[in-house]
Parts: C-alpha cells; structure tokens; sequence
C-alpha cells in the first residue's frame, strides 16, 4: 500500500515538473545558454573546418544613419549618430529548437561571444571601435545579429571652393583591424554579392533619419575596397559609406552675403558724397573696416588651407580692392576739390575733356553754364558782347585836361573793375575745379556701380548648387524596414557607376 502511494506521489511530481517545464521556456532559454557557453572560447574565431575548408568567415556590415550632427570645417571633421548592422555565422552556436522547448533565438550580451573587431579607420577623434557593447540576437541557426548605437566624428576632405554654397562628399571606412581578407570577408549587409570599386546606391539604411537644419543628404552609396600592401601577399578588405550633404544656404545669405553686397554697393555711394561735406574718406575708410571684420569672420569658419579660396573670400577681397580703390580715387578727388588759380593752372585738355565731353556722356548740366555740350548763337553773341564791352571800358583813355579828381577817380574806378574781374576769373577756376571734381566723381560712381554689380553676378554664378535642383532623400525610399533588401542575384542595376568618384 505505502509502496503504491510512493509511486504515485512521483508520478504526479514528474507531471507536474514537466508541465511546468513547458509553461516557463525561460527554463529551457537557461538550459540552452549552459550549453552553448559550457566549452564555448570567445577568443576563437568561429569557423567550421569540416563545413568550411577556407576557413573563410563572412561578415556582412550595414550602416543606419540616423542623423548628421555638424560638420566641423575648420577641423575637417564630420560628426554623424549611425547604428552599425553586423552580421555573421558561428558554427558553435547552433541547436535544434526542438530539443529546447521551441527556443529559436537568445539575447546574448556581446562581451560573452566573438565579434569582429570592425573599427572605423578614418576616425578623427574618440575611440576607433564600438564602445557602446549591446546585446546581440543569435539564432538556432548560428547567425548573428549585432545593431550597435554609435556617433562617429570621421574625417572628412572639405572643399572650401565654393562656400557657401558647397557640396561634400564624406565617407566612413569601416574594416577588421585583427583580421586580412583570407580569414574575414567583408561584405555589404544590403548588397551581399556586390562587386569591388563599384559604387551601389541605397547603400545606408535611412528608416530613422532626422533632417539637419544646415545640410541635405543628396546620395548614400557603398562600396566595397580591396587594399593590396606590398608587404603582405594577404588583402585586406574594407567598406566605405559615401555621404554627399549639400549645405543650405539660407543662413549664411542672410548673415554673410548680404552684407557683404551691401557694402560692396556703399563703395559706389562714397562718390555720390559731395566732397566739401569732409565725410567722403570717413565713409570709404568705415567700409574698408567693415570688409576686414567680415574677413576675420570667415577665417574662423573655413579651415586653412591653401589649396582653393572660399567663393565669399573672393567676393570679400574684390570688394576690398573696391574699396581701396575708391580710398585712393577720394583722395585724388579731394585734392582736385581744392585746387585753385594760385597753386594749379588747368590745361587745355584738362579742360575740353572734363568740361566739355565728359558731362555730355554722363548727362550732365551745370547750372548757368554754357560751355557744355553746345552754345547757342544767342549765347556766343552775348559772350561776344559783353567781351567788346569790358575791352571798351578798359581803354577809355585819362584826359589829362580832367580836374585831378576826376582823373583819380577814374583810376579808382578801372583798379575796382581789374579787381573785381580777377576775383571773378578766380572764382570761375575755383568753381571748374569743383566741377572738375564732380564729374570724376560722377564717372567713378557708374565704374564702381557696374563693377560691383558685376563682380557680384561673375563671382557668385560660379556656385554650381545655385542651378542644383535635386532634392533631398525620401528616407522611406531607403528604409530597408520598408523596401526589402536587394538580393542582386542579377548586379545590374543594383550599382551605380556615376555616384560618387572613388
């Protein structure tokens, strides 16, 4: 009786272990952990002999660019927030699901397997390899799946030609540090059978893309390297993901080249300044400050370098030889203004061109003159007249038969004429002079007014994004969460040849 009741308290605690068992597959996830890990060394790399002879390792990596977060141009350095996708088969992970209670996947933290020690080799600063150790997802079937956060600072060639309105290629060029082409074999998560030296568009995954407020991405593309040292019969594989941003503009059209238009305009004002109101060089020597204020501000933002000069530099220092250009034209300006009979007689050629030719092409007209452009008989006549008048008057002869006052009187009278026509004559030099001074002025005001506007259209039309009109990447057109991955059992079609030149 005692012996039956035995039997039957262990059957009923079997039963209820094992339906326990089923209802709790955590159970089973610990159990299938002990095993895999009971002899497993994370320190050898997981290849198969029997199954794979090479010993040859595929690595498949892949690339999430979730935001771009500056670019640095002065340092050259690109600043980016990605998640890296790896992928790999470790022969000494497999199980059949069966024998664990239908378990087909783990969460594994990554620190207790092996992983390809891929490492960013344009690193410009921080760590070259992931620091960020996340959990891994391994299948009954041996794969592996690592999606690790990071933020990169690459670096990343600037061309500086065209700025502001530039466009950059950066890249990320990601490779095994331990390992050479005959024991891991790189590839391309998105592209697996993709060619070498070619460039594949929808290279990076865009699902989780968040829009920069100072770039565009115009293109994502990959492309897979092999490097061949002549040290080393071995090759050395590596993938590189092609960034090409497009700078918006919006910013730096508001804050810097606007005011720099303006002040380039201002240069021509400078002669519209009549020069007896003394503000003429304080005006062009304000400007010339300001154009060197301007200056000091792009240094900070360009990097060094001597191979091209910025488009706004350019601008910049053609409106700085403006400027100069007009300091030097005031002072002659200036010095003309203030010329009269006793220091400066104005030449004939002097006086035909500057008075005479030049206000008919500028269309001017000097008030109550009549030596411009044309005379009228009428004027000539009474030019004439009043001519024979003053002679008449000059040579009326002093009888001596006149009382002495009257001859003194007479004397008295033709000094204050000489006098007064002297004055008047110095005047009339004074006032050529002047206008002498205004017409320069005036032909400088259209020069500078023309060259501005010119050197304004000349130099900024070279920006080739001005006439650009692609427009940025639809993140749903590379989202690989949304459009299947490309098998490319047929490559063509899937590369791009004319993306981004290697």
């Amino acid at each position: 009786m005692d012996t039956n009741v035995g039997l039957l308290f262990l059957a009923m605690s079997w039963l209820i272990l094992k339906a326990s068992g089923q209802g709790h597959p955590n159970l089973h996830a610990t159990r299938l952990h002990r095993d895999l890990f009971g002899m497993y060394d994370k320190r050898v790399r997981p290849v198969d002999n029997s199954s794979n002879p090479d010993m040859l390792l595929t690595v498949s990596l892949g690339m999430d660019l979730t935001q771009i977060l500056g670019v640095d141009m002065k340092n050259q350095v690109l600043t980016t927030k990605v998640y890296l996708e790896l992928k790999w088969h470790d022969s000494k992970m497999r199980w059949d699901p069966a024998d664990y209670g239908g378990v087909t996947m783990l969460h594994i933290p990554i620190e207790d397997m092996w992983r390809p020690d891929v490492t960013l080799y344009n690193n410009a600063e921080g760590n070259y390899e992931i620091t960020i150790m996340t959990k891994a997802t391994l299948y009954s079937n041996g794969e592996i799946e690592w999606r690790p956060p990071a933020i990169y600072k690459s670096a990343c060639l600037i061309n500086v030609a065209l700025f502001p309105f530039d466009e950059q290629v950066c890249y990320l060029k990601f490779s095994t540090w331990s390992y050479d082409g005959l024991q891991i074999d790189l590839r391309s998560i998105r592209y697996p059978k993709m060619q070498n030296e070619i460039h594949y568009s929808k290279g990076v995954d865009l699902c989780e893309y968040q829009r920069s407020g100072e770039w565009d991405l115009l293109n994502v593309t990959v492309l897979r390297n092999i490097q061949q040292y002549p040290c080393c019969p071995e090759p050395y594989l590596s993938v590189f993901f092609y960034i090409t941003i497009r700078r918006k503009t919006l910013f730096y059209t508001i804050n810097l080249i606007l005011p720099c238009v303006s002040l380039s305009l201002l240069t021509g004002l400078t002669f519209y300044l009549p020069s007896d109101s003394g503000e003429k060089m304080t005006l062009s020597i304000s400007i010339l400050l300001s154009i060197v204020v301007f200056l000091l501000l792009l240094t900070d933002l360009v990097p060094a370098t001597s191979t091209s000069v910025p488009l706004i530099g350019q601008y910049l220092l053609f409106t700085m030889i403006l400027v100069v250009m007009s300091v030097i034209v005031a002072v002659i300006v200036l010095n003309i203004n203030s010329r009269s009979p006793t220091t400066h007689t104005m030449s004939p050629f002097t006086r035909k061109l500057c008075l005479g030719i030049l206000p008919c092409i500028l269309f001017m007209q000097r008030p109550s003159d009549h030596r411009h452009c044309r005379k009228t008989e009428d004027e000539e006549d009474e030019s004439g007249l009043n001519k024979r008048e003053e002679k008449r008057f000059s040579d009326i002869p002093i009888n001596n038969n006149y009382p002495p006052d009257i001859r003194q009187a007479i004397k008295d009278v033709d000094f204050i004429a000489s006098h007064k026509r002297d004055e008047d004559d110095e005047r009339q030099a004074i006032s050529d002079w002047k206008y002498v001074a205004m017409v320069i002025d005036r032909m400088y005001l259209w020069f500078f007014v023309l060259m501005a506007l010119g050197g304004t259209l000349g130099i900024f039309l070279q920006a080739e994004t001005l006439f650009d009109t692609r427009q940025h990447l639809e993140e749903n057109d590379y989202c690989s969460l949304l459009v299947p991955r490309m098998p490319c059992d047929d490559l063509e079609g899937c590369h791009d040849h004319a993306t981004v030149p290697y």
